[in-house]
């Protein structure tokens, strides 16, 4: 029996791995280059966090730096105080406002109150120094508050001369321990001193806060400042002092900083006193902090700072967050692509055996189309033979389908056509080479039809068995209905013509009616009112009163006859005359005929109240439409006669103008005759007229594309509202 053989582990286990082996090593590879983009990642992090700390550190102690710096300004500001003191020995207040007005505090050091002198003096010489100071004509000096220490230092002198400054003056300071320490250790020591945070005495409340500080300077006797500190005390004046806002005098060294930080005063290392604060912009953790301690003026300061979030305070942490993205990107796909290629070869196969598919099914779908389409659909090769037709090619020419197969296309039709420029590239096509044509197609065994083709090149289709697609739709009926259509438009277009010259011809004869009323009526008018007017002015005596009444009635009525002619004639030039359109002030129109009837009137000219609205603008004839406002407004006029309030409006509401009067009104059952010729809805004896105008209005309105309408009452007013076209080519 022969002795059976065992694998060996270890080769069984590489066996195994050896299809793994490629997939292994790169996942080794992969591992080694993470680790190292990491490693090179955080040094390189290390490295920007670090030098991004020391430009903050750095930026920190610039910032104190300033701070200082300008503290410099107000010793020298205060340091010219006391040079005036060394000129004269006492000051006046208006030497000080001198003084401190030619130094343009406000302009040059916006967060400084003022520049003050505060005087050192005994209790017993309190009373001295106020009959000195009302004797100088400087008014009474308050002091405030009294407590009555033996020491006082009473400020003397603050400019400029605010409300808030002046109400400083005769405040006693040595009332309060902060400012007493800060004068009494400048006092001592005979350098400026700084005092601890105190609320500013002129506070107006126009400030984030009236929390403020005070430097002082001491002023002595004699032109140098003593040596020992008792020969000082024994020898001061009185202290120069620049008082100051915190909050502002911070926020104009250190404007726009996008650290935020707070300022502490620790000296004497008690509990700190916070002077100010910026808090931070965001809300975000600050990236860093830093803290800065000096001497300010025998004060300890401690500023501690506070950085930006870390994405702005360290900007370029982000490209370096970028660079191991792609370097963690990069060492991905190098792995991605060495166990890619380890599939390839099956995924192609996949890829292939369903662009198989793909292809079936769109043979499918595209034969169902062919086959139940409703409209012709025939496949050509590039000669212009039909390789394949659907039923309903074959019922539009007549012919079975497996027929066509083989023939020529250009066969079917009795036009002539080159069966090539069929699939040609088409001139007037659109970008993908479609093309559109109409054509007669002999129908086997009918009469002519007329189809519409659409042909449509397939891609890639040269020298192959099929090469373009054409779309046959039978057009006959829409074609015959086009004619039809055609047809009866010229009809109505002789129609209109006859319409036309009816009208002209009916146009001429009502210019030729209005020239026999203006003349041959005129004539018969003259002589009856001639003769009448002789037979008053010769036989007047010998007629009694009713035959001289019947002469005067009927001149009367002549003339009355003569103004319903020029009536008339008006009216007819209205309704004949070309338009010509530009540009109207409608509302400098109305104000010119309001003029006109003030000074036809004079006795109505101040009772009668006129509102026009300003810039009313129209497009139109300008004789027509000043005819149309006077018509409207003189019928205002005329029927406001007998209001003892006369009020006229012309304006516009939404699209429509309006002429608005209080006057006499009208019945608005009667509406409807008022833009009738001749109609009147008042007798002649009340409100005279031809009873035309409105008439006339109408015209105008229509005329330029628009409608007018009236709305009235008896005794209760009227409205007469009217709208126009807004463009000359409407008004056409």
């Amino acid at each position: 029996m022969p002795k059976s053989t065992r694998e060996n582990p270890a080769e069984a286990i590489r066996r195994r791995l050896r299809p793994l082996r490629g997939q292994l090593w790169a996942l080794a590879v992969l591992v080694a280059s993470l680790v190292l983009v990491v490693i090179l990642w955080k040094m390189a992090y290390d490295r920007e966090l670090r030098a991004s700390e020391e430009t903050f550190i750095s930026q920190t102690q610039d910032a104190a730096d300033l701070l200082k710096q300008r503290m410099v300004n107000f010793e020298l500001v205060a340091g010219g105080g006391i040079s005036l003191f060394a000129s004269v020995a006492r000051p006046t207040p208006d030497q000080w406002f001198g003084y401190v007005d030619g130094m343009e505090l406000h302009r040059r050091f916006p967060s400084v109150a003022g520049l003050g002198f505060t005087g050192y003096l005994r209790q017993s010489r309190l009373d001295e120094l106020q009959d000195e100071w009302q004797q100088a004509g400087w008014g009474d000096l308050q002091v405030r508050p009294n407590l009555g220490h033996d020491r006082l230092a009473v400020v003397l002198y603050l400019e400029p001369k605010t409300p808030e400054n002046l109400a400083v003056i005769g405040y006693d300071m040595f009332s309060d321990a902060v400012r007493r320490e800060a004068m009494e250790s400048a006092m001592a020591s005979g350098e400026p001193t700084l005092s601890g945070p105190v609320p500013l005495v002129q506070g107006d409340g126009s400030h984030n806060s009236d929390v403020g500080l005070l430097l002082y300077r001491p002023v002595y006797r004699g032109p140098e400042a003593p040596v020992t500190a008792q020969a000082r005390r024994e020898s001061i004046l009185g202290w120069v002092y620049v008082p100051f806002w915190v909050d502002d005098f911070v926020s104009e060294v250190l404007p726009g900083r996008e650290m935020s930080f707070t300022i502490d005063d620790v000296t004497g290392g008690g509990t700190p006193q916070r002077i100010f604060s910026r808090e931070p912009a965001s809300p975000k953790p600050a990236a860093f902090s830093h803290a800065v301690e000096f001497e300010n003026y025998g004060r300890r300061w401690r500023m501690s700072f506070q950085s930006a979030p870390l994405a702005q305070a360290a900007p370029r942490l982000g490209s370096l967050q970028s660079i191991l993205s792609l370097g963690l990107l990069a060492s991905l796909l190098m792995y991605a692509i060495a166990w890619m290629l380890a599939r390839t070869e099956a995924r192609a196969q996949r890829i292939a055996m369903r662009l198989t598919e793909e292809y079936r099914f769109s043979e499918e779908r595209f034969r169902t189309a062919m086959e139940y389409s409703a409209i012709g659909k025939a496949l050509m090769d590039s000669d212009g033979l039909i390789v394949q037709a659907n039923p309903a090619f074959g019922n539009i020419v007549g012919i079975e389908p497996g027929e066509l197969e083989g023939r020529a296309f250009d066969d079917l039709f009795e036009d002539d056509f080159s069966p090539r420029e069929a699939l040609a590239p088409a001139e007037h096509g659109d970008e993908q080479g479609v093309r559109r044509e109409t054509r007669r197609l002999h129908r086997q065994g009918g009469e002519p039809r007329h189809v519409q083709l659409t042909y449509a090149p397939i891609p890639g289709g040269e020298g192959m068995a099929v090469s373009g697609l054409v779309q046959v739709e039978d057009v006959t009926d829409r074609l015959r209905a086009e004619a039809r259509v055609r047809a009866l438009n010229r009809t109505l277009e002789a129609r209109v013509a006859l319409r036309t010259r009816e009208l002209s011809q009916s146009n001429e004869e009502l210019e030729a009616f209005a020239y026999s009323v203006s003349h041959d009526l005129r004539a018969p008018l003259r002589a009856i009112d001639g003769f009448s007017r002789v037979l008053v002015e010769r036989y007047g005596d010998s007629l009694d009163d009713t035959g001289r009444d019947y002469l005067a009635r009927v001149r009367k009525a002549a003339g009355r006859m003569g103004d319903l002619i020029d009536a008339l004639l008006k009216m007819s030039r209205i309704s004949r005359g070309d338009l010509k359109t530009e540009a109207v002030d409608l509302s400098r129109i109305a104000t010119e005929i309001i003029e006109d009837l003030r000074a036809g009137d004079p006795d109505r000219a101040d009772r009668v109240e006129v509102v026009i609205e300003p810039g009313l603008e129209a497009h139109g004839d300008v004789a027509l439409l000043r005819n149309l406002l006077v018509n409207l407004l003189g019928n205002a006029w005329k029927f406001t006669r007998d209001s003892d309030a006369a009020r006229i409006e012309f304006g516009k509401e939404g699209d429509e103008y309006f002429v608005r009067d209080n006057g006499a009104g009208f019945p608005q059952d009667y509406v409807g005759k008022l833009f009738r010729p001749f109609q009147r809805l008042h007798a002649q004896s009340q409100f005279d007229g031809h009873g035309i105008g409105l008439a006339s209005s109408k015209r105008v309105v229509q005329r330029h594309g628009g409608v007018i309408r009236a709305e009235g009452s008896e005794q209760g007013g009227a409205t007469f509202r009217f709208t126009l076209a807004d463009v000359p080519d409407e008004i056409e």
